[in-house]
């Protein structure tokens, strides 16, 4: 049956999705669960950033501390593609609620572990093999926590309010930001001794709280109705893996190439933050306000645009959202090459709060529903998390291009450029899937 007979006349599933009040406990709980995880996952962006180059890198190169730390800021993209095989499998075989519990748990242990490290001062070498080690498990968590999440509302959400219900998990990770900047601020206006004797542990330390938070949310979350049904019926894939691969690795290439515009949200989080403090001289706590204020706004951003995607198709939204970053990104590099505070503020909240946004809320029901039930988990997770590598090696990559100079940011600017046309050119190839029923997603 083709994709356009089920969306004329398929039959409703056995268990609508919508039945119970499953869909909006989903939601909540995938938003909270996110804004725990990514709180965890972003104060270590920040401090990537801004502090680790002076605490666990050698102090006589600069400029090579600072490569090597946002390198192992990357080191975690690294571990995701191989926690989502192996977190996949467990989601499609078992359910998606074991593995968004061993995600959180996973996240908040190696965090805290990041605030009980020695620096290089006092432990040498064995101090960043120590925190590659920790941003290792940071990383296999990160690759099952968003896929798993977006699953689990995907799943339980009404048929023609997908692309809301999901985005609640990508605005639950703009909260995560969000929260790990605002602690951030407060602990980079110490003076710097205090700062880097033991102010910068607190924010790791307090994602044990944040994780009680989480747990307590996630732990009464009922599986996935049409899971269930495929569980009661033995129709799971006993290699979900493989039966991805056989059946659906063309969706799969498709989400890879489409994952390219996370570099949008690691350039802008990341690189812009280090390149205005350390290049154009422009105060810490103004450039985490500009990323705060860009958040703000992308939580409001972010549900409005799904609420469009649910109306008139995913692919129009996510291509917009991406072909818009593309050409944002020159006027914000601009600004803040430049100095001009204010312009940085309002090309910094146009990029990451409006433009990106629009790809970045609707990408969890576009690539969920390219998938079968069978596969969902692990097509989002494998797929996601191998285009997200890049994303995480950006800042790095960045680096590495910077020119000197006051256009030294070109090719920085041309690269994210160049991922974007990638991402939305992906998108451009892919079915439109807004009207299809649950059951019929990923089916020929």
């Amino acid at each position: 049956m083709s994709v356009h007979a089920v969306e004329a006349g398929a039959i409703a599933p056995a268990i609508p999705p919508a039945a119970t009040a499953a869909p909006r406990k989903a939601a909540l709980a995938s938003w909270i669960g996110s804004a725990v995880e990514y709180y965890d996952f972003f104060i270590y962006g920040a401090a990537a950033s801004l502090i680790f180059p002076k605490l666990f890198f050698s102090p006589d190169n600069p400029q090579a501390a600072l490569m090597l730390s946002f390198a192992t800021f990357g080191v975690a993209y690294i571990a995701r593609p191989f926690g989502a095989i192996g977190l996949g499998h467990i989601g499609d075989r078992f359910g998606r609620k074991r593995v968004l519990t061993f995600t959180l748990l996973l996240m908040g242990f190696s965090t805290f572990i990041i605030g009980c490290l020695p620096t290089y001062a006092q432990a040498g070498l064995l101090a960043p093999t120590l925190l590659v080690l920790a941003r290792f498990m940071q990383g296999i968590s990160a690759a099952g926590e968003q896929a798993g999440a977006n699953s689990m509302t995907l799943e339980h959400a009404p048929a023609d309010q997908r692309a809301f219900f999901t985005s609640f998990t990508l605005s639950g990770t703009q909260a995560g930001l969000i929260l790990a900047n605002l602690v951030f601020l407060p602990i980079t206006a110490l003076p710097e001794e205090q700062l880097l004797s033991w102010g910068w542990r607190i924010p790791f330390f307090l994602s044990a709280l944040v994780v009680a938070v989480g747990f307590w949310v996630r732990r009464s979350l009922p599986e996935t109705p049409v899971f269930e049904e495929e569980k009661a019926q033995h129709k799971e894939a006993a290699l979900p893996v493989v039966t991805l691969f056989r059946t659906q690795s063309a969706d799969l290439l498709r989400v890879i190439f489409a994952a390219l515009v996370s570099v949008v949200s690691t350039i802008g989080a990341n690189y812009v933050l280090a390149y205005a403090v350390r290049e154009v001289k422009i105060s810490q706590p103004t450039t985490l306000l500009v990323l705060i204020l860009a958040n703000v706004v992308a939580l409001a951003a972010i549900p409005l645009w799904a609420k469009l995607a649910d109306r008139i198709g995913r692919r129009p939204v996510f291509i917009a959202g991406s072909l818009g970053s593309a050409v944002t990104v020159w006027p914000l590099f601009w600004a803040v090459s430049t100095g001009n505070v204010p312009l940085m503020f309002v090309f910094g909240v146009l990029l990451s709060g409006v433009v990106y946004s629009a790809a970045n809320g609707v990408w969890p029901s576009l690539y969920g529903e390219m998938f079968d039930t069978r596969v969902r988990l692990s097509g989002m997770a494998i797929g996601t998390q191998i285009g997200f590598a890049l994303g995480g090696f950006a800042p790095t990559i960045a680096a590495a291009i910077q020119g000197s100079g006051p256009t030294g940011w070109y090719p920085v600017a041309a690269f994210v450029t160049v991922t974007c046309l990638i991402s939305a050119f992906s998108v451009y190839t892919a079915r439109e899937t807004y009207r299809t029923p649950l059951h019929a997603l990923g089916r020929r």
